[in-house]
């Protein structure tokens, strides 16, 4: 039986700046526009944050079903570990997907009930990653799923609930949220590229290599403050998330460097802070320009 800091461990805290950031900054996006909204605000939250934590469960059971996190470096593992059974696992996965579901359908009755598919569809996508016959996280399209979900959708999802309408600021001010929470995956799927290649799981990572992996990496944090640049020409407030950019040195460094292992670790950890700090000041850059 995991114990309870097995199973913080097992939810992959360090992921949750990804599922945190989109709503900070769709609910800036919807205090510039003049509708910000607290308790849809929380709800958009609330289901974000249970979402990331169902797909690392469920990532954790089908990944441990299958084996492929029998010899991995990085956070705690359940059921490849054997900590918890893969049942156990999966019950909390749907456990988690159980909270933000409901937590969806009241968002839903706020605001729109055509979200209760969107929800569906972001819960396929989530069970999907490494889950069910044709999982997509095998299949080097990780990178595309999180820009869409945790970037597109999450951002303008969370300004949509407060304002009613899908806005052009909040798309624009999803793309570099959405393009670090990918670098967040890349760093991810850098570190285990070796144990991911012997048991045949073909991530992007894998297809590009360690070196092109590691300049995509930083590419994407480069083009994510590019576009901070462009949205500030016409909400200049939005330039204070600028401030954000001296955090994207360490890990580049560690990155470029050809860092492994413990120090990829680290690398991730300090990009997870970079994702919410950016989101926190692009947030507060855009509420500003109101």
């Amino acid at each position: 039986m995991a114990t309870p800091a097995q199973w913080v461990a097992g939810a992959r805290p360090r992921t949750l700046p990804a599922a945190l950031a989109p709503v900070l900054v769709g609910s800036g996006a919807a205090a510039a526009l003049g509708g910000f909204r607290l308790v849809p605000a929380l709800l958009a939250l609330l289901v974000a944050l249970a979402l990331q934590v169902a797909v690392n469960y469920a990532n954790d059971h089908s990944d441990g079903k299958r084996g492929t996190d029998a010899d991995r470096v990085g956070p705690m593992r359940l059921v490849g570990s054997g900590a918890a059974s893969a049942r156990q696992v999966l019950v909390a996965a749907l456990l988690a997907f159980a909270v933000a579901g409901v937590a969806g359908l009241v968002l839903a009755a706020l605001s729109s009930w055509w979200l209760v598919a969107v929800g569906a569809v972001c819960i396929a996508a989530a069970w999907t990653y490494t889950g069910g016959p044709l999982p997509y996280g095998y299949r080097a399209l990780g990178e595309v799923f999180v820009f869409v979900f945790f970037g597109l959708v999450a951002v303008a999802g969370t300004t949509f609930v407060q304002t009613g309408r899908v806005e052009g600021l909040a798309l624009a001010a999803a793309v570099p949220i959405g393009l670090l929470s990918v670098a967040l995956l890349v760093v991810n799927n850098l570190r285990d590229v070796e144990g991911d290649a012997r048991v045949g799981k073909r991530t992007l990572a894998v297809l590009l290599g360690g070196t092109r992996t590691r300049r995509s990496y930083v590419g994407l944090l480069a083009v994510a403050f590019a576009v901070v640049v462009a949205i500030g020409v016409a909400r200049p407030w939005a330039l204070l998330a600028l401030a954000a950019a001296p955090l994207a040195v360490p890990p580049s460094r560690v990155v470029l460097s050809g860092g492994r292992g413990p120090a990829l670790i680290a690398a991730l950890q300090a990009t997870g802070l970079l994702t919410l700090v950016t989101g926190v000041l692009l947030a507060a850059g855009l509420a500003l320009s109101g």
